[in-house]
């Protein structure tokens, strides 16, 4: 069988062979969350960049830009990583270029090395659980964090997709057991488990709880945003 792994943070990508595996990004609050639901509002593409500066680059082609740094929208930009940015009415047939805090940075780590690259989040859980028994293939779950540092949402999510997969795959690590674990100690109650979590706190003072309670919502897209070359696109399967 293939095995599943979580990686905790992204500043331990490194000790991961992933050459041959499918990734799986994980920044349930926001990035892959307002990503996946972008995808599926019918945006052309999403462009992940590392840096704020980045987007400039991308000015005078017409696309959308949107940046994020410490959960708030960066000065100038047109929106940062709401999901409710990424509505129909929005982003519909639109191209965005999107840096934000963690999860654009992981996206480009991971596409150094790795096989393939597709985004995550509660949104689209069973849509990616079903791809990745299908592929069959070596699967890594790749939590964002925050700023490199281990978070609790993200790796709720990588344990809800150990639960689902869990019979098809080799559990390969001790984070891939840990998060199951974590998930099912939290998933009667998300929202209530992730209220002792610090990127809580960080959000609480932004008001942005209606961001929060929409990003913990199951299955509301089937889409499966996928990175091929510089753009997050649809993925056909």
């Amino acid at each position: 069988m293939p095995k599943i792994e979580v990686c905790l943070t992204p500043a331990l990508l490194d000790l991961y062979a992933i050459e041959n595996s499918i990734v799986v990004v994980i920044d349930i609050l926001r990035a892959t969350s307002s990503i996946t639901y972008g995808i599926e509002n019918g945006a052309e593409a999403i462009i992940p960049v590392m840096n704020v500066e980045d987007c400039l680059n991308y000015a005078d082609k017409g696309y959308l830009l949107a940046a994020e740094r410490n959960g708030e929208v960066v000065e100038g930009y047109d929106f940062g990583n709401s999901p409710f940015s990424y509505t129909v009415e929005k982003v519909a047939g639109e191209t965005i270029v999107l840096t934000t805090t963690n999860g654009t940075k992981a996206m480009h780590l991971a596409q150094e090395r790795a096989h393939q690259v597709i985004v995550g989040s509660f949104l689209n859980l069973s849509s990616v659980c079903n791809y990745l028994k299908k592929e069959n293939k070596d699967v890594l779950l790749l939590c964002a964090g925050w700023k490199d540092n281990f978070n609790l949402e993200d790796t709720l999510f990588a344990g809800a997709v150990v639960e689902q997969l869990q019979n098809d795959f080799t559990v390969g690590d001790d984070s891939s057991v840990a998060a199951l674990d974590m998930y099912q100690l939290a998933k009667t109650d998300l929202r209530g488990y992730l209220k002792k979590s610090s990127h809580n706190h960080r959000l609480v003072k932004l008001n942005i709880e209606e961001d929060v309670q929409f990003c913990l919502k199951l299955d509301v897209c089937a889409t499966i945003p996928v990175l091929e070359g510089e753009k997050l696109v649809k993925l056909s399967f």
